[in-house]
């Protein structure tokens, strides 16, 4: 149910707040934030707080840099970690132009106009994500340090987990600002943890993964911890995913359990599946968006690599979870944390709903482990692999007409501005490695 401006300033009244950070996310994910005291909230529920578009990354030219923060009532939510007097809270906003219109660049926008086309065809998208993270320590300076928190692994338990606490903290946190958690635990890799929290509708989830992105950083950071959502922190260990659990409902029902079909998969699923494995490629530009993403994504460390689908084995890109009827489900396993989730939400539903459209087939499931599999038989398969690094998942996104229609005229030409600037940087950059192989051998 829908919260008004009277009852969120009721709300804002009785708590005792006086601050209200309104957030709203980059083209590349990245959190901004504009802080205003209460005596502003009533302008700002208005939808009357301006900011310059011009500073932030993937917006707008110098000048034409007015834009507006329109906040979505229903994210208002007062942070448990700051004092009881003078309390702080947030609203999520959306970028609006001056002339009333939702800004194009605004990723939650983006993803906005993919869940329209969903609701045309009668379907609401529901997404469960699983965040996993680092946890490391910091110097004398408080400045991160490459020495994970512990040497933990899977399902370990304190002493070993030494990052318990935290993650304790964590779920507390993350529990009083609303959010249902489902699990919490320690991952495969030293000084890697994963909380999962309940599924949403495909705009509350990718809140969420924003909001859940924060609050781990700010709990870690009050135990002395930094905490890091970078795919690959440490070389020849498992690196964090962001796997999505995904499904369609239509007239309450959902669109992917069917009792009768084979696997108790529905056919709308079958399709859905077969839009996934048909712009997996170009998908990764937004799933898997830094040049770090692909040093996860490399064989041997769990992370998916080729383009399969199984109802079963974990090692392809697309697995379906064994639970069915209102539970059944779609993951897709390669995405990782540091993708900004809005676009890539917006581009797992468009890929979704273009195969349930166009009637597209999904390949044949694979049962065995597909690292296992040759060259030859990968090839006989039809199984191909994502793209191996940053630069030709760009590529990919250039050809994928549906998914540069989905960012839209304005944010394709940003993000893929943007993304090469970043390949660039990281392809010039002198790195350790080549000094320690080449400075005293040639």
């Amino acid at each position: 149910m829908s919260i008004t401006k009277e009852q969120v300033l009721q709300n804002a009244s009785d708590l005792g707040v006086e601050f209200i950070h309104l957030q709203f996310t980059d083209l590349m994910g990245v959190m901004k934030n504009l802080s205003i005291t209460i005596e502003q909230l009533d302008k700002a529920l208005d939808g009357e707080i301006m900011f310059d578009g011009s500073s932030i990354d993937g917006f707008v030219r110098i000048e034409e840099s007015d834009m507006y923060l329109r906040p979505d009532l229903n994210t208002f939510v007062v942070f448990p970690w700051k004092p009881q007097i003078g309390r702080e809270a947030r609203l999520i906003c959306d970028i609006y132009n001056p002339d009333g219109t939702p800004f194009a660049g605004c990723p939650r926008n983006i993803l906005k106009r993919t869940i329209k086309e969903a609701d045309a065809m009668g379907y609401t998208m529901y997404v469960g994500p699983e965040c996993e993270f680092f946890l490391f320590e910091v110097d004398e300076n408080g400045a991160p340090a490459l020495q994970t928190h512990d040497n933990a692994g899977y399902f370990d338990l304190a002493p070993v987990d030494l990052g318990e606490n935290a993650r304790r903290d964590m779920v507390l946190t993350l529990k009083e600002m609303g959010f249902e958690i489902e699990a919490s635990h320690h991952e495969v890799a030293p000084g890697q943890h994963e909380i999962d929290f309940k599924y949403a509708d495909v705009l509350a989830a990718a809140d969420n993964i924003m909001t859940f992105k924060m609050v781990v950083r700010v709990i870690a950071q009050r135990h002395g911890l930094h905490a890091t959502f970078m795919p690959k922190p440490v070389y020849g260990i498992n690196g964090s995913g962001m796997h999505l659990n995904q499904s369609l409902f239509k007239d309450g029902e959902n669109a992917f359990y069917d009792p009768n079909g084979k696997f108790e998969l529905s056919e709308t699923s079958y399709k859905y599946i077969a839009g996934l494995i048909k712009h997996a490629r170009a998908m990764a530009a937004l799933t898997n968006p830094t040049v770090n993403s692909y040093k996860r994504l490399v064989p041997g460390y769990e992370a998916p690599v080729y383009i399969a689908w199984s109802p079963k084995n974990r090692s392809p890109l697309i697995r379906i979870p064994a639970k069915r009827g209102a539970s059944t489900r779609v993951e897709m396993r390669n995405p990782d944390p540091s993708a900004n989730p809005y676009l890539a939400l917006a581009a797992n539903l468009a890929a979704g709903l273009d195969g349930i459209k166009n009637n597209l087939v999904a390949p044949e499931p694979v049962f065995s482990n597909v690292y296992h599999l040759s060259e030859v038989e990968k090839e006989e398969s039809g199984i191909d692999s994502l793209p191996g690094t940053l630069i030709e998942a760009i590529e990919e996104l250039k050809k994928d007409e549906l998914l540069l229609s989905v960012l839209g005229d304005h944010a394709k030409v940003k993000y893929i501005e943007g993304k090469v600037e970043e390949w660039d940087r990281y392809r010039t950059k002198v790195s350790q490695w080549e000094l320690d192989a080449y400075l005293t051998t040639i």
